[in-house]
């Protein structure tokens, strides 16, 4: 849906952003004027009023001053796009869908409409009860009961769980998903409320054990060769012991991609 393609391009957009100010803080000062004399071209370090000349032993200086000048007009061009972007949000009504509520119970078509059409709801709802596969690997691992009435292997993934459940967020645990030849089981796999686009959402809760770090670093290089992006259809969150999961982190994410 293109409002949500809009949403996480702006979001795209404030990092590049916040990136590139932060590396023009660090180059010098002035803006680098570039003459043509013959055949050699002259390099000078302008203030907006007067001109140094920079000589060929301060190559590292015009360099310097160079990328300045590019990344300054990169940022001008992404100040546009973000422009751009805001004024199609501001006008973009990302409310209910009154078709979607033509299909609902209390619309007076969707006697008429419920042999063609099944509203958004009732499908996810579908899609989340029915059977799937699921990660056949060590259930006895499975020993916290959640309130969404199934068992996950952490205190952890009990919390995502139950507020994915509590914001009506449709998802499935360890469902199977194929990437090439390889089968991996995301920890859950979400559908977008309204739009029904997946999402994959992975918690790292031992990043502090080197061996574990390594293979979650592994898994996120998989998705990605695979066209699953982190920050953009995958979610990740990452524990060590010292650094617990944090609920109010679980809810921010689930309030910027869902709600």
């Amino acid at each position: 849906m293109l409002y949500e393609k809009m949403c996480t391009e702006r979001r795209r957009l404030d990092q590049e952003i916040a990136s590139l100010r932060a590396r023009l803080k660090e180059l010098p000062e002035g803006k680098l004027v570039c003459v043509r004399n013959g055949c050699y071209t002259k390099w000078y370090r302008s203030d907006g009023h007067n001109s140094v000349y920079i000589s060929k032993k301060e190559k590292t200086l015009a360099e310097q001053l160079a990328v300045k000048k590019y990344l300054q007009m990169r940022l001008k061009e992404l100040l546009q796009e973000q422009r751009a972007i805001d004024f199609y949000l501001r006008h973009h009504n990302p409310g209910a869908s009154y078709a979607e509520y033509l299909l609902s119970e209390n619309s007076l078509y969707s006697e008429l409409l419920s042999p063609y059409f099944t509203p958004e709801s009732q499908e996810f709802q579908k899609w989340m009860t029915q059977p799937y596969e699921s990660n056949p690997a060590y259930p006895e691992q499975r020993i916290h009961k959640t309130s969404a009435g199934i068992f996950v292997r952490s205190k952890s993934e009990a919390l995502i769980t139950m507020l994915l459940y509590m914001n009506k967020i449709p998802f499935r645990y360890e469902c199977a998903l194929s990437l090439g030849n390889v089968t991996v089981y995301p920890d859950f796999t979400i559908r977008h409320p309204r739009t029904g686009q997946f999402f994959y959402w992975e918690h790292f809760g031992m990043m502090d054990n080197p061996a574990y770090a390594k293979s979650a670093f592994s898994k996120l290089q998989l998705y990605t060769e695979h066209g699953i992006v982190p920050s953009i259809q995958l979610l990740a969150t990452y524990e060590t012991n010292e650094h617990p999961l944090d609920s109010a982190a679980i809810e921010d994410l689930i309030k910027l991609y869902f709600l």
